[in-house]
């Protein structure tokens, strides 16, 4: 197989646009290759004469996705190395922009083609620009081929870093909500990343205000109102006072699916069981299955009776609001315990759970933590970790529950997962 070795006797880029030519017009004979060839290469040769870089790079991307299926990665690679090294060139941002574009559109078109390639590929472009906009395209452009080309694992890693990347690219609210939207997207894809894609999504709906045309957001907040109900690991979310979900309330399609997140996010199992034996058609159109709504409803219902002043619930009030045996209230009682949704005593003499912290007080040491954290290390300094430490373990004695460590694990797994890439974005790794 032909490889491509730039010499000192012929530009680069000129040696690529011969190199794809050939390969492209292989099959047709040499009567009818050799004019082709000599054309494009004489029109690259034009184009870098003149500095028109961006004619340029539209002419070699072009010829790199007509053979990209007939020649090796390595061949690719370099191919794309030295086109993607024409932003260096630009005689403007503006055509840098241009370029960028030019460039990462050709390279998401063929996404069963090579994907974990061309997504390298898109991650060194990302480096050669120092354009903030210009990376955020390419990056956006990395998401789409994430989904299509089936390579999410390579990119989930990063969206640990998207705060800072927001601030390095300074792009607008419409922008932004690409971003979060293709990202949720992109974690939609693994079942696992359930929680992450909520999040996303939830950073989607809250950018639209009263003032925006909702419209555009109605489908997706459908998606996450089930995508909720659907999760049998989370039971908080900020959805019910968007605007972006809100507006459901109002619609005649979707009036159900607001009342259903209003129910398990402020009522209990009885409110359920009379929506459901209006609404089962409801349930099943969008996927949800009975036993398992019951199921986070009673769950989500015992937390609700051991945010009682009094710190104490009597068996019977859990049996009769969970609408179970006797004999299953103690099972209940320890699935929430595993659920990390309460910490309690069972005082099986009295028939009374002694409660000692609910999930909304695991929520607020959680915040309280990340609140006086940095006023613990300002006072006492990072050298000295003994107090800052200490407040730590009490906090994870009392609370047991960390949504960031949970957040770490799911990066973690993910940077595993990709351990297989060798592409990297400033700041970003993925490996």
């Amino acid at each position: 197989m032909t490889t491509i070795v730039p010499t000192s006797e012929e530009d680069p880029f000129l040696a690529v646009v011969r190199f794809t030519s050939q390969l492209a017009w292989a099959d047709a004979g040499p009567e009818a290759a050799e004019p082709e060839i000599t054309r494009l290469c004489r029109e690259a040769e034009e184009s870098i004469v003149a500095g028109k870089w961006l004619e340029l790079a539209s002419l070699m991307v072009a010829s790199a996705e007509l053979v990209s299926p007939k020649i090796s990665e390595k061949d690719l690679e370099c191919t794309y190395t030295i086109i993607c090294s024409l932003v260096k060139n630009a005689n403007s941002a503006e055509d840098v922009l241009e370029m960028v574009k030019a460039i990462s559109s050709k390279v998401v078109q063929q996404p069963s083609d090579k994907a974990s390639l061309r997504l390298k590929i898109l991650f060194n472009l990302y480096n050669l620009v120092d354009h903030p906009y210009a990376r955020f395209q390419v990056y956006m452009k990395a998401l789409t081929l994430a989904v299509e080309g089936k390579v999410a694992e390579y990119v989930v890693p990063s969206f640990e870093k998207i705060d800072s990347f927001l601030k390095e690219w300074s792009v607008d609210t419409k922008d932004q909500r690409q971003l979060f939207l293709a990202i949720a997207n992109v974690l939609r894809e693994n079942k696992s990343l359930v929680k992450e894609s909520l999040k996303f999504l939830t950073k989607y709906l809250a950018t639209f205000s009263n003032e925006d045309a909702l419209d555009e957001a109605k489908e997706e907040a459908v998606r996450a109102v089930i995508e909720f109900v659907k999760a049998s690991s989370i039971f908080q979310c900020d959805l019910l006072d968007l605007p972006a979900v809100a507006q459901l309330e109002k619609d005649a399609k979707y009036a159900p699916v607001y009342q259903l997140l209003k129910i398990f996010l402020t009522q209990r199992l009885n409110a359920y069981m009379e929506f459901q034996a209006a609404n089962a058609e409801c349930l099943q159109t969008y996927g949800l299955v009975d036993e398992e709504c019951v199921t986070k409803m009673r769950l989500l219902s015992l937390v609700d009776l051991a945010s009682d002043e009094s710190g104490k619930i009597p068996y019977t009030s859990i049996k009769d609001t969970l609408q179970v045996k006797e004999e299953e209230v103690e099972l209940w009682i320890v699935k929430a315990i595993t659920a990390k949704l309460i910490d309690c005593k069972m005082d099986q003499m009295n028939q009374v759970v002694i409660i000692s912290l609910c999930m909304h007080a695991y929520s607020l040491f959680d915040s309280m933590f990340h609140i006086f954290q940095p006023m613990f290390e300002r006072e006492f300094g990072q050298s000295n970790g003994n107090h800052l430490s200490g407040f730590a373990t009490w906090r994870d004695n009392i609370g047991n529950v960390i949504s960031t460590i949970e957040s770490n694990k799911v990066t973690e797994e993910g940077s595993q997962a990709s351990s297989a890439s060798a592409a990297t974005i400033q700041g970003l790794g993925v490996r």
